[in-house]
């Protein structure tokens, strides 16, 4: 699908984050069983063990989800503990980041508290584990941020010259999960990979840290970290950001003109926009559904829809104001709400190097953040980034 063939589709206001089923009637359940499977190729669990654990979970029901995947998890983290009395670290280490990515799904649908917590504090320990006994450079790191901080990982290259990628994940994510989605890509590819929760994501609720509209202060926060403690060179530092990362993205890209380049996929300039609309099409959710809608105003520091709606009103990332290369990238399965900020921030922004990628059905990554295909974003992100810093 065309740039014009998207914009000529009329007044769409849908929030939508995939327009096809791929195994659950729940469009919750589906987005994340579609995660899932995207997350494989990087270390998550087997596309086998997604479909077969999918065929225990009622659809729709957040108990249900969650009880598999936790018991997935533990099956899981009793054979990495069988590798490791067995001298094979390695096996132990892709074992355990597969319990970790079990642990990491089954949160996804636990109402705050200490439930939520308990899952999600597993998932943690379950993924340094994993870092170490892959063997892979990760240290863990805390920024000063008001009255707490903001949790991350940085991954080094061996390359002191290589450049950095700050990846930033939505209202749904931990920066954990964006090591599967994205960061051990780019560890791959010889990048220095930093992985961080701004305020209102991960736990960081629980410490008092919510969604706050002027991005461009955490990130600072965390440019400022990533200079002082790993010596990180800001005229080769890139910003990803994903989903609701798409609107910090944006923000930080106005804001904060330390950045070398950002890509956002998609563009989220007006997140009120968004919120208004879901208001309405949250009508009668399912279990899922309303369990994953009481993360998010936890996330959000609000109660209910309206009232982020109206916290949000009037807050915005002015296009006019990026004066570094922008990367828009938009697929086409994304709703009307996603699709017409992007199109109208991409045309919006005049940096030089800037320009809008649109990934339509032939590519298999037109789903939401391209969930469905993780390495094609990679793909197009890293060749992109090569034109801006001139690298081969």
């Amino acid at each position: 699908m065309s740039k014009q063939e998207i914009a000529a589709g009329g007044e769409d206001y849908s929030t939508q984050r995939l327009s096809q089923r791929y195994r659950f009637s729940d469009p919750n359940m589906d987005l994340f069983f579609l995660g899932a499977l995207g997350w494989a190729p990087a270390g998550g669990i087997s596309a086998g063990e997604v479909f077969q654990v999918s065929t225990t979970i009622e659809d729709g029901n957040a108990d249900s989800w969650a009880s598999v995947f936790e018991a997935q998890g533990e099956t899981l983290v009793a054979q990495a503990d069988q590798w490791i009395g067995r001298g094979e670290t390695r096996a132990a280490g892709e074992t355990r980041l597969r319990a970790f990515t079990c642990f990491r799904l089954a949160w996804q649908f636990v109402s705050p508290g200490d439930r939520f917590l308990t899952l999600f504090h597993r998932s943690q320990q379950l993924f340094d584990m994993a870092m170490e006994e892959l063997g892979l450079p990760s240290q863990r790191f805390a920024v000063p941020y008001g009255s707490s901080t903001l949790p991350g990982h940085f991954f080094r290259a061996s390359d002191p010259s290589a450049p950095t990628i700050l990846i930033i994940g939505g209202a749904d994510t931990c920066h954990e999960d964006r090591f599967l989605s994205q960061g051990r890509y780019y560890i791959d590819r010889g990048y220095n990979v930093a992985l961080a929760d701004l305020p209102g994501q991960g736990s960081t609720p629980a410490d008092g840290l919510f969604w706050e509209p002027e991005t461009e202060k955490p990130v600072g926060a965390v440019l400022d970290f990533l200079i002082e403690k790993y010596g990180v060179d800001l005229s080769r530092l890139a910003l990803l950001g994903m989903s609701l990362g798409g609107y910090f993205a944006a923000r930080s890209a106005a804001e904060e003109p330390r950045l070398a380049a950002v890509i956002a996929t998609p563009v989220l300039s007006h997140p009120s926009e968004l919120f208004m609309a879901a208001v309405g099409s949250h009508s009668n959710p399912s279990q899922a559904g309303q369990r994953n809608m009481d993360v998010l105003m936890w996330k959000g520091g609000t109660t209910d829809l309206p009232s982020l709606a109206r916290k949000w009103e009037g807050t915005c990332a002015d296009p006019a104001k990026v004066r570094m290369p922008f990367l828009s990238v938009l697929g086409t399965q994304e709703g009307g709400v996603w699709q017409k900020q992007t199109l109208a921030w991409s045309e919006g922004v005049t940096a030089p190097g800037s320009r809008l990628l649109v990934l339509g059905p032939e590519t298999g990554a037109d789903a939401h953040c391209q969930g469905n295909n993780p390495l094609r974003l990679v793909q197009e992100v890293q060749a992109w980034l090569n034109t801006v810093f001139s690298t081969p």
